[in-house]
């Protein structure tokens, strides 16, 4: 695996803040295709391939799932999938990374999966995503990075059907930057508690949030936060946040 610093940020358990390299442009926010205004680190080349990614999940789950109807709408086709060396434990889930092929075509595809690719940075397409690069070439050269994710809405909660009061957890959905920490206060948290990431991109407090309002705090990895106030636990509800990362 490649030793940059960027991926020590990504690997650990709690990113350390501050990026290693940064390129920005004075482009409008990506859309399928376009340029994308900012990238974060390194290009890290490999291979392109096609699937097995798609939101039906038609061959395998997505690691990142269930993702609800209005995710999926809001956040296109263009879906990857990412070694396991990259998101064996979650902290690339939701996030986007920006492909450039050998032959010249780019797009900007958000991560939903992880599993095992014949090199460490080799990527795994949807068919959209694929037929957006493939020019008939083979080996399919390609390199990737990290990158700001289109504009689509503000950040939401997805909270888990079996989360309540004793057993907190969630999804952060639509984020258009990785994360490096998901915190909150409750009733069982008076000073801000962070949560536990795992391996599906899922966000936990064993011990719960205990009964009544919370707030919670999300920190990217250009350490931008945004903070949301909740009046109750909603299992198995989508919350929309009041915010965005910028």
């Amino acid at each position: 695996m490649p030793g940059s610093r960027l991926i020590h940020l990504l690997l650990s358990t709690a990113f350390t803040l501050g990026l290693a390299a940064c390129t920005h442009s004075t482009a409008p926010d990506p859309k399928p295709g376009s340029i994308v205004p900012l990238t974060l680190g390194e290009s890290h080349p490999g291979q392109y391939n096609l699937g097995p990614v798609d939101w039906k999940e038609s061959q395998w789950h997505n690691s990142c799932a269930p993702y609800p109807a209005s995710v999926q709408a809001s956040e296109g086709e263009l879906l990857a999938g990412l070694a396991l060396g990259w998101n064996g434990n979650g902290q690339m889930c939701d996030a986007c990374v920006y492909i450039t092929t050998g032959k010249g075509k780019s797009i900007l595809a958000r991560v939903v999966t992880t599993g095992t690719t014949k090199s460490p940075n080799d990527i795994d397409l949807s068919p959209s995503a694929y037929a957006a690069l493939d020019q008939g070439e083979y080996p399919r050269d390609m390199s990737w990075q990290i990158a700001k994710c289109a504009a689509t809405g503000n950040v939401a909660y997805q909270f888990q059907t079996g989360a309540n009061i004793w057993w907190t957890s969630l999804w952060v959905r639509n984020v258009r930057l990785p994360l490096v920490a998901v915190e909150v206060k409750s009733a069982n948290h008076p000073a801000w508690f962070t949560l536990k990431r795992a391996n599906d991109g899922t966000y936990t407090d064993a011990g719960g949030f205990g009964d009544g309002a919370f707030t919670m705090r999300l920190t990217s990895i250009d350490s931008q936060t945004v903070t949301d106030e909740f009046t109750s636990l909603q299992p198995g509800k989508l919350v929309e946040s009041k915010g965005q990362f910028q």
